[in-house]
């Protein structure tokens, strides 16, 4: 049976903590077998979900088990969807349009080993807009966490030229061309619909991914009067230096369990 967020199959994966285990599962989506990883504490209790959405597309940008075991770490269950087309999972990464239903999907597999009442997400990069439309989709996610992260696919077009050739062939064309494909991957017009806290962390040298995604994020929440907090950093890019990353995901997973649903 194709059931949306139905598991396939699971197998172990090798972890890189101790206290953490790992799982490679495949599970349905939209049709198609999809692939992410699990990772969970060792000692099992009841914990909370975090669905981490990852940036890039297909090979770039892959989950990274240390990553999401970093994340477990802290007392959470935590499932990361690789997206459909990659790893060996079925169909074809689009960049934020049909594959958004892997991560809104990805929260079904996730319940199966977590508290249902508790899902967050934590995107980085392009994981931002899964993030929004999973927020926007879905009536039972808690919280948003979104670092460094697309929130205007058409900004990403203008600020990434050796990203042009990959979102035209993705997307049908260029924004002047093809602006339909763009405008439907661009969820801020439809965040009436988002209920959950959000929390946007993004480094103001970023040349990856603009500041100026997390200032339109951040100014049509307001508009809305949705809950939302930020977490800026004038001297850092897309990518922190690491005593800085940890520190941040700390503060994150303390922010993550004040949320209310």
């Amino acid at each position: 049976m194709k059931i949306n967020g139905k598991i396939e199959s699971l197998r172990d994966y090798p972890s890189p903590n101790p206290r953490v285990t790992l799982k490679e599962i495949t599970y349905w989506s939209d049709g198609l077998r999809v692939k992410g990883l699990l990772a969970t504490p060792v000692i099992h209790a009841n914990y909370e979900g975090i669905l981490y959405l990852r940036g890039g597309i297909q090979g770039v940008g892959m989950v990274r088990p240390a990553r999401i075991t970093q994340l477990a770490s802290h007392g959470f269950t935590v499932f990361a969807p690789y997206y459909r087309g990659t790893r060996g999972g079925e169909g074809r990464d689009e960049f934020g349009g049909n594959d958004r239903l892997d991560a809104v999907n990805a929260v079904e597999v996730l319940k199966e080993f977590c508290r249902k009442d508790r899902i967050h997400l934590f995107a980085f990069s392009r994981g931002g807009i899964m993030a929004l439309w999973t927020g926007i989709l879905r009536d039972d996610i808690t919280s948003i966490v979104t670092w460094g992260g697309v929130s205007n696919v058409t900004y990403t077009y203008e600020e990434r030229i050796d990203m042009r050739r990959m979102m035209k062939r993705v997307f049908g064309g260029s924004p002047q061309t093809n602006p339909s494909a763009y405008e439907e991957r661009t969820p801020i017009v439809h965040l009436e619909d988002l209920h959950a806290s959000v929390l946007i962390i993004h480094g103001k040298c970023d040349e990856n991914v603009g500041f100026k995604h997390a200032q339109l994020l951040e100014n049509s929440l307001k508009r809305l009067n949705k809950h939302v907090e930020t977490w800026y950093y004038p001297e850092y890019t897309h990518f922190f230096p690491s005593d800085i990353n940890r520190k941040v995901v700390d503060d994150v997973c303390q922010w993550m369990k004040l949320q209310h649903s």
